[in-house]
């Protein structure tokens, strides 16, 4: 088989960026109810792993996560918090956990060797050489036995040994050799199974291992089937192994007899072997399918950052991968999806299309449970977007017993305010969120002049007036513009006046001319009142 060309070859390490549009923006017409396509969501967490470059592998388990890379492991508890890290750990890769947690074992790609840790104490139990087999890179763990694709990058010394752990000095059992850079492998049920990586297309190799020596049932042919792989998982059985390319394979038969939907970067089983999840089926998200059936069940996006390959991990009903970001710092981000394997609950928001500012509108909606079941009193939160991206919490809205919820607020400014509605689920069901955008208009707002209707040139003229906005109470200190016009000529300025607390005003001028004069106060309004003018007309008598 020849080699991938090298722009491809490097997909085996960070998932090729995939962009896709994502349109967040919601037009809700009146009346229209609308769900939010999911995006990271407030439940979800993003950490930094500040000092890792490149991310080899994630395995969780007991509380824990761990994610490999450089020569050193970040663990964070369950909710992706760092708690700890372990160094001095040349070119540590693969991780495989022990079923009970209390033991993870460790590829070291650079020392030649695969370490046994403690889980708790995160030290080193013993170390294993595994000379002269090179670059151990991939761990599968099943029962006493822990399965190692070795290999360094870009040539044909790659392979698979085994290592029996039951003994005191495993010593490394050959099972297939000559493989191009490090082969993928996961075992179950007295199955392994190998994948080859780094290759235009890559073989499928089934192994029985149920004896103590690993017999070849077979090969999926990587040009017959069109198979580029870069990553693979088997069901806890050992009966079927699912591919990036989201296709599942009998093992025994070595026979297609299973398709999801897309292809993926990225794929893991969850403990259980109901869920399936998948990164990169469609740009940079987490998806999740169920085994069963076969249908998609969840997905959500992250933002300017993409999947790394092989660091996809369960931890619950949550799910792990590591994120790359697509800026020019590349850094590292570990993700949970939260509730990513639980079923999906609905929120749905119903709102009016237009509004105005400082004036209440009202919001209804429901939460829906996939089972059909009432959710019965639930905290949600409700917050208040508006155009300059501030956002503020609009307390005390609860759920009643059968998941209908209301709230009134009345939106500050003008502009498209958007009000955003968050479930964040519980242990049963997985959180939801929605929103609604109302277009908001400025609140009306009037000027009324008033003065003399006669007067002669050169004596002054005073005139009264104020701001009013109806039942708000207008601002304070606003500018007002005063223009006359003189017998249907332009607009001249005679300056500008405040308004006092209560919007009242006044002002002064002295016609130099006869005529008919016409006085103009204008106010340009905010963000939240509207334009408005007043006018009031005068007979001036004398030399015009």
């Amino acid at each position: 088989m020849r080699p991938l060309p090298p722009e491809l070859a490097r997909a085996g390490t960070s998932l090729i960026t995939r962009l896709i549009a994502l349109s967040s923006a919601l037009a809700i017409a009146a009346g229209l109810t609308v769900a939010v396509a999911p995006a990271v969501s407030a439940a979800d967490s993003m950490t930094y792993l500040d000092g890792m470059t490149k991310a080899r592998d994630v395995a969780a388990g007991g509380g824990q996560v761990f994610v490999s890379g450089d020569d050193q492991i970040i663990v964070t508890d369950s909710r992706g918090t760092i708690t700890d890290t372990i160094t001095d750990l040349p070119g540590a890769s693969g991780l495989a956990m022990t079923p009970d947690s209390t033991r993870m074992f460790v590829a070291l790609s650079g020392a030649q060797q695969v370490i046994e840790l403690d889980t708790d104490s995160l030290t080193v139990i013993r170390r294993i050489d595994v000379a002269p087999h090179p670059c151990p890179s991939n761990l599968a763990l099943s029962g006493d036995r822990l399965w190692v694709g070795y290999g360094c990058g870009n040539t044909f010394n790659g392979g698979v040994f085994g290592l029996d752990l039951s003994a005191a000095a495993p010593e490394p059992a050959p099972v297939v050799g000559n493989i191009y850079n490090a082969p993928l492998v996961d075992a179950a049920g007295g199955t392994l199974v190998v994948g080859e990586t780094g290759l235009s297309a890559c073989d499928l190799m089934v192994y029985d291992v149920s004896g103590t020596t690993a017999v070849q049932r077979g090969i999926v042919n990587g040009f017959e089937h069109s198979l580029v792989m870069y990553d693979l998982a088997i069901t806890s059985d050992g009966s079927m192994v699912i591919l990036n390319n989201l296709d599942g394979w009998d093992t025994t038969s070595l026979t297609k007899t299973l398709s999801f939907e897309g292809g993926a970067g990225s794929v893991a089983i969850s403990p259980d072997g109901a869920h399936l999840a998948a990164t990169g089926t469609t740009g940079n998200d987490i998806t999740t399918y169920d085994m069963g059936t076969t249908t998609r069940t969840y997905r959500v996006f992250a933002s300017y950052a993409s999947p790394v390959i092989g660091t996809l991990a369960f931890s619950g009903t949550d799910v792990f991968t590591v994120l790359e970001e697509t800026t020019s710092q590349r850094r590292l981000r570990l993700w949970r999806a939260e509730g990513a394997a639980l079923p999906g609950s609905t929120l749905k928001l119903t709102a009016p299309s237009t509004g105005t500012a400082l004036v209440p509108v009202t919001a209804t909606g429901t939460l829906t449970l996939p089972d059909g079941s009432a959710p019965g009193p639930q905290p949600l939160v409700v917050a208040r977007k508006l155009p300059d991206g501030t956002s503020t919490t609009i307390p005390g809205v609860t759920t009643s017993a059968d998941g209908a919820f209301t709230f009134t607020d009345a939106p500050p400014i003008s502009g498209a305010v958007t009000y955003e509605v968050l479930w964040d689920g519980n242990a049963d069901f997985r959180w939801s969120r929605t929103s609604a955008t109302v277009t908001v208009a400025r609140h009306p707002s009037t000027i009324t002049l008033s003065g003399p209707t006669t007067g002669v040139v050169g004596k002054q003229l005073s005139f009264s007036g104020g701001l009013d906005a109806g039942d708000q109470t207008p601002p304070s200190g606003a500018l007002l513009v005063v223009y006359r016009a003189v017998s249907g000529g332009n607009l001249q300025l005679v300056g500008t006046v405040n308004t006092n607390s209560d919007g009242s005003f006044g002002f002064v001028d002295t016609p130099t001319v006869g005529g008919e004069h016409m006085y103009e106060v204008r106010w340009d309004g905010t963000n939240v009142f509207m334009y408005t003018r007043g006018t009031h007309n005068v007979t001036v008598r004398g030399r015009p």
